[in-house]
Protein backbone atom coordinates (compact mmCIF):
# COMPACT_ATOMS: atom_id res chain seq x y z
CA UNK A 1 0.00 0.00 0.00
CA UNK A 2 1.08 3.69 -0.43
CA UNK A 3 1.07 6.17 2.13
CA UNK A 4 -2.74 7.15 1.11
CA UNK A 5 -3.65 3.65 1.08
CA UNK A 6 -2.15 3.42 4.36
CA UNK A 7 -3.62 5.93 5.80
CA UNK A 8 -6.59 5.54 4.79
CA UNK A 9 -6.74 1.74 6.23
CA UNK A 10 -5.08 2.89 9.26
CA UNK A 11 -7.94 5.64 9.84
CA UNK A 12 -10.65 2.64 9.09
CA UNK A 13 -9.26 0.59 12.04
CA UNK A 14 -8.96 3.75 14.30
CA UNK A 15 -12.71 4.65 14.42
CA UNK A 16 -13.66 1.73 15.31
CA UNK A 17 -11.10 1.61 18.48
CA UNK A 18 -11.77 5.15 19.23
CA UNK A 19 -14.82 6.47 19.81
CA UNK A 20 -13.74 10.23 20.29
CA UNK A 21 -12.51 10.22 16.77
CA UNK A 22 -14.54 12.12 13.94
CA UNK A 23 -12.87 11.79 10.08
CA UNK A 24 -14.03 14.89 8.00
CA UNK A 25 -14.09 14.63 4.15
CA UNK A 26 -14.85 17.09 1.10
CA UNK A 27 -15.26 14.57 -1.14
CA UNK A 28 -11.69 13.21 -1.32
CA UNK A 29 -11.51 9.73 -0.56
CA UNK A 30 -15.14 9.80 0.06
CA UNK A 31 -15.82 6.50 -2.01
CA UNK A 32 -13.15 4.34 -0.57
CA UNK A 33 -14.06 4.86 3.01
CA UNK A 34 -17.97 4.43 1.98
CA UNK A 35 -17.84 1.21 4.31
CA UNK A 36 -16.15 3.00 7.00
CA UNK A 37 -19.13 5.87 6.88
CA UNK A 38 -21.91 2.78 7.05
CA UNK A 39 -20.26 1.86 10.39
CA UNK A 40 -19.65 5.59 11.38
CA UNK A 41 -22.18 7.52 9.61
CA UNK A 42 -22.15 10.35 12.77
CA UNK A 43 -18.72 10.35 12.97
CA UNK A 44 -17.22 9.93 9.35
CA UNK A 45 -18.46 13.70 7.80
CA UNK A 46 -18.54 14.67 4.06
CA UNK A 47 -18.94 17.97 4.05
CA UNK A 48 -18.94 18.05 0.02
CA UNK A 49 -16.37 20.37 -2.30
CA UNK A 50 -16.35 22.89 0.56
CA UNK A 51 -12.63 23.46 1.61
CA UNK A 52 -13.65 26.26 4.21
CA UNK A 53 -16.29 24.37 5.25
CA UNK A 54 -14.07 21.10 5.93
CA UNK A 55 -11.77 23.12 8.44
CA UNK A 56 -14.62 25.19 9.96
CA UNK A 57 -16.56 21.75 10.40
CA UNK A 58 -13.20 20.27 11.83
CA UNK A 59 -12.96 23.43 14.40
CA UNK A 60 -16.47 23.21 15.50
CA UNK A 61 -15.85 19.61 16.23
CA UNK A 62 -12.39 19.91 18.31
CA UNK A 63 -14.38 22.79 20.10
CA UNK A 64 -17.02 20.18 21.32
CA UNK A 65 -14.25 18.01 22.91
CA UNK A 66 -14.12 15.42 19.97
CA UNK A 67 -10.47 14.56 18.29
CA UNK A 68 -10.88 15.45 14.31
CA UNK A 69 -8.87 14.20 11.66
CA UNK A 70 -9.15 16.38 8.20
CA UNK A 71 -8.27 14.57 4.93
CA UNK A 72 -7.70 16.35 1.21
CA UNK A 73 -5.39 17.17 -1.33
CA UNK A 74 -3.08 19.84 0.23
CA UNK A 75 -4.20 22.35 -1.74
CA UNK A 76 -7.66 21.82 -0.76
CA UNK A 77 -6.50 21.29 3.16
CA UNK A 78 -4.08 23.74 4.22
CA UNK A 79 -4.12 26.66 0.92
CA UNK A 80 -8.11 27.49 0.05
CA UNK A 81 -8.89 27.12 3.62
CA UNK A 82 -6.29 28.75 5.61
CA UNK A 83 -7.79 31.22 7.07
CA UNK A 84 -9.97 28.59 8.63
CA UNK A 85 -6.88 26.74 9.57
CA UNK A 86 -5.61 30.43 11.02
CA UNK A 87 -9.10 31.18 13.18
CA UNK A 88 -11.10 28.04 13.30
CA UNK A 89 -8.39 25.85 15.14
CA UNK A 90 -4.93 28.16 15.97
CA UNK A 91 -7.33 31.16 17.29
CA UNK A 92 -9.53 29.03 18.69
CA UNK A 93 -6.74 27.04 20.61
CA UNK A 94 -8.18 23.64 19.54
CA UNK A 95 -6.23 20.92 17.75
CA UNK A 96 -6.93 18.62 14.77
CA UNK A 97 -4.55 16.45 12.54
CA UNK A 98 -4.74 17.53 8.96
CA UNK A 99 -4.29 14.67 6.53
CA UNK A 100 -3.23 15.66 2.77
CA UNK A 101 -2.19 13.11 -0.06
CA UNK A 102 -0.66 14.30 -3.00
CA UNK A 103 2.40 16.39 -1.91
CA UNK A 104 4.05 18.95 -3.86
CA UNK A 105 3.12 17.76 -7.22
CA UNK A 106 1.91 14.28 -6.65
CA UNK A 107 -1.08 14.35 -8.93
CA UNK A 108 0.59 16.78 -11.81
CA UNK A 109 -1.04 15.19 -14.31
CA UNK A 110 -4.26 17.10 -13.04
CA UNK A 111 -2.51 20.74 -13.19
CA UNK A 112 -1.64 23.48 -10.87
CA UNK A 113 -4.79 23.23 -9.07
CA UNK A 114 -3.89 20.35 -7.80
CA UNK A 115 -0.24 20.46 -6.90
CA UNK A 116 0.53 22.41 -3.18
CA UNK A 117 4.52 23.08 -2.95
CA UNK A 118 4.11 26.05 -0.69
CA UNK A 119 2.00 24.26 2.24
CA UNK A 120 4.61 24.00 5.16
CA UNK A 121 5.92 27.20 4.22
CA UNK A 122 2.06 28.67 5.08
CA UNK A 123 1.79 26.57 8.06
CA UNK A 124 5.29 28.08 9.42
CA UNK A 125 3.35 31.57 9.75
CA UNK A 126 0.88 29.93 12.31
CA UNK A 127 2.51 28.77 15.74
CA UNK A 128 2.02 25.63 17.12
CA UNK A 129 1.66 23.04 14.45
CA UNK A 130 3.80 19.55 14.38
CA UNK A 131 4.14 18.66 10.76
CA UNK A 132 5.16 15.60 9.85
CA UNK A 133 6.29 14.62 5.90
CA UNK A 134 7.04 10.75 6.07
CA UNK A 135 9.10 9.11 3.41
CA UNK A 136 7.27 5.73 3.57
CA UNK A 137 4.19 4.33 4.83
CA UNK A 138 5.15 2.70 7.65
CA UNK A 139 6.33 5.90 8.59
CA UNK A 140 2.79 7.40 7.87
CA UNK A 141 1.61 5.21 9.73
CA UNK A 142 2.85 5.47 13.14
CA UNK A 143 3.28 9.08 12.53
CA UNK A 144 -0.81 8.96 12.29
CA UNK A 145 -1.51 6.70 15.15
CA UNK A 146 1.20 9.20 17.43
CA UNK A 147 -1.01 11.87 16.16
CA UNK A 148 -4.48 10.94 17.10
CA UNK A 149 -4.27 11.21 21.19
CA UNK A 150 -4.32 14.44 22.82
CA UNK A 151 -5.27 17.80 21.49
CA UNK A 152 -2.07 19.06 19.37
CA UNK A 153 -2.70 20.10 16.16
CA UNK A 154 -0.34 18.61 13.63
CA UNK A 155 -0.42 17.99 9.48
CA UNK A 156 0.22 14.59 7.86
CA UNK A 157 2.27 15.06 4.51
CA UNK A 158 1.42 11.86 2.27
CA UNK A 159 3.15 11.61 -0.60
CA UNK A 160 2.71 8.67 -3.64
CA UNK A 161 6.41 8.88 -3.60
CA UNK A 162 8.81 6.91 -0.92
CA UNK A 163 11.93 5.74 0.27
CA UNK A 164 12.58 1.95 0.04
CA UNK A 165 13.08 1.70 3.57
CA UNK A 166 10.89 3.43 6.09
CA UNK A 167 13.11 5.17 9.18
CA UNK A 168 11.23 5.06 12.36
CA UNK A 169 13.26 6.28 14.62
CA UNK A 170 12.49 9.80 16.61
CA UNK A 171 14.58 13.46 15.41
CA UNK A 172 16.75 13.55 12.71
CA UNK A 173 18.31 10.92 11.98
CA UNK A 174 21.78 10.02 10.97
CA UNK A 175 21.92 7.65 8.35
CA UNK A 176 25.35 7.84 6.51
CA UNK A 177 28.41 9.34 8.94
CA UNK A 178 30.89 12.17 7.20
CA UNK A 179 33.30 14.97 8.04
CA UNK A 180 33.33 17.48 5.31
CA UNK A 181 29.35 18.93 5.83
CA UNK A 182 25.33 17.83 6.23
CA UNK A 183 23.03 16.88 4.03
CA UNK A 184 19.64 16.79 5.49
CA UNK A 185 17.06 15.23 3.67
CA UNK A 186 13.47 15.31 4.01
CA UNK A 187 11.01 12.66 3.89
CA UNK A 188 10.84 10.43 0.54
CA UNK A 189 13.75 12.97 -1.01
CA UNK A 190 16.25 10.87 1.32
CA UNK A 191 16.75 7.76 -1.09
CA UNK A 192 17.79 10.31 -4.08
CA UNK A 193 19.59 12.08 -1.66
CA UNK A 194 21.62 9.17 -1.11
CA UNK A 195 22.26 8.36 -4.47
CA UNK A 196 23.82 11.88 -5.22
CA UNK A 197 26.15 11.45 -2.33
CA UNK A 198 27.63 8.40 -2.73
CA UNK A 199 31.00 8.74 -2.37
CA UNK A 200 31.21 12.28 -0.74
CA UNK A 201 32.45 12.06 2.81
CA UNK A 202 29.32 14.03 4.14
CA UNK A 203 26.76 13.12 6.94
CA UNK A 204 23.26 12.40 5.31
CA UNK A 205 20.41 13.33 8.08
CA UNK A 206 17.28 12.33 7.93
CA UNK A 207 13.81 14.03 8.72
CA UNK A 208 10.36 13.24 8.77
CA UNK A 209 9.32 15.28 11.04
CA UNK A 210 10.29 19.01 10.54
CA UNK A 211 8.45 21.14 12.91
CA UNK A 212 9.23 21.14 16.06
CA UNK A 213 12.52 21.50 13.87
CA UNK A 214 15.10 18.99 15.44
CA UNK A 215 18.08 22.02 16.08
CA UNK A 216 19.95 20.03 18.84
CA UNK A 217 20.59 17.20 16.16
CA UNK A 218 21.61 19.22 13.80
CA UNK A 219 24.00 20.93 15.25
CA UNK A 220 25.39 17.96 17.25
CA UNK A 221 26.32 16.98 13.35
CA UNK A 222 28.40 19.87 12.39
CA UNK A 223 31.72 20.84 13.09
CA UNK A 224 32.88 24.12 14.14
CA UNK A 225 32.22 25.43 10.48
CA UNK A 226 29.32 23.87 8.81
CA UNK A 227 28.67 23.19 5.06
CA UNK A 228 25.00 22.54 5.00
CA UNK A 229 23.07 21.18 2.18
CA UNK A 230 18.94 21.21 2.82
CA UNK A 231 16.97 18.97 0.43
CA UNK A 232 13.07 19.46 0.59
CA UNK A 233 10.20 17.93 -1.21
CA UNK A 234 8.19 21.11 -0.95
CA UNK A 235 9.29 25.06 -1.65
CA UNK A 236 13.27 25.54 -1.42
CA UNK A 237 14.19 27.16 1.84
CA UNK A 238 11.45 26.23 3.97
CA UNK A 239 13.48 25.23 6.88
CA UNK A 240 16.23 27.06 6.43
CA UNK A 241 15.71 30.06 8.60
CA UNK A 242 15.71 26.96 11.24
CA UNK A 243 19.01 25.58 9.93
CA UNK A 244 20.09 29.50 10.01
CA UNK A 245 18.60 29.75 13.73
CA UNK A 246 20.55 26.54 14.71
CA UNK A 247 23.88 27.77 13.44
CA UNK A 248 23.62 31.40 14.64
CA UNK A 249 27.15 31.09 16.47
CA UNK A 250 28.50 28.89 13.61
CA UNK A 251 30.21 30.02 10.69
CA UNK A 252 28.17 28.12 7.86
CA UNK A 253 26.76 28.01 4.64
CA UNK A 254 23.78 26.47 3.43
CA UNK A 255 22.48 25.43 0.31
CA UNK A 256 18.59 25.16 -0.31
CA UNK A 257 17.49 22.46 -2.30
CA UNK A 258 13.49 22.10 -3.86
CA UNK A 259 10.61 23.03 -5.07
CA UNK A 260 11.47 26.46 -7.24
CA UNK A 261 10.93 29.75 -6.25
CA UNK A 262 12.51 31.65 -9.22
CA UNK A 263 9.37 30.21 -11.67
CA UNK A 264 6.39 28.42 -11.81
CA UNK A 265 7.01 25.19 -13.74
CA UNK A 266 4.16 24.92 -15.66
CA UNK A 267 4.19 21.33 -17.41
CA UNK A 268 1.66 18.04 -16.78
CA UNK A 269 3.56 15.06 -16.64
CA UNK A 270 4.33 12.84 -14.13
CA UNK A 271 6.34 13.72 -10.63
CA UNK A 272 9.30 12.32 -11.93
CA UNK A 273 9.21 15.18 -14.82
CA UNK A 274 8.51 17.62 -11.79
CA UNK A 275 11.69 16.23 -9.82
CA UNK A 276 13.77 17.00 -12.75
CA UNK A 277 12.90 20.38 -13.36
CA UNK A 278 13.23 21.43 -10.16
CA UNK A 279 16.69 19.34 -9.67
CA UNK A 280 15.21 17.12 -7.32
CA UNK A 281 15.86 14.09 -9.44
CA UNK A 282 19.55 12.22 -8.42
CA UNK A 283 21.26 14.15 -11.43
CA UNK A 284 20.10 17.46 -10.42
CA UNK A 285 21.07 16.83 -6.76
CA UNK A 286 24.32 15.69 -7.95
CA UNK A 287 25.27 18.43 -9.93
CA UNK A 288 24.04 21.07 -6.88
CA UNK A 289 25.40 18.79 -3.96
CA UNK A 290 28.76 18.46 -5.52
CA UNK A 291 29.07 22.20 -7.26
CA UNK A 292 28.34 22.60 -3.23
CA UNK A 293 31.14 21.08 -1.64
CA UNK A 294 33.38 21.59 -4.38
Amino acid sequence: MDMRETFLSTIDEMLDADPRLVLVLAEISAAQLAGTRRRHPDRVLNVGIREQALVGVTGGLALAGLRPVAHSFPPFLVERPYEQVKLDLTHQGVGAVLVSAGASYDRSSDGRTHQSPGDVALLDTIPGWTVHVPGHPEEARRLLLESLPGDGSVYLRLSSQANAEPHLGAGFQTVRQGHDGVVLAVGPLLDNVLAATEGLDVTVLYAHTVRPFDAKSLRAATNDRADVVLVEPYLAGTSAHHVAEALADVPHRLLSLGVRRDAEVRLYGTPADHDAAHGLDVPGLTSAIRGFYG
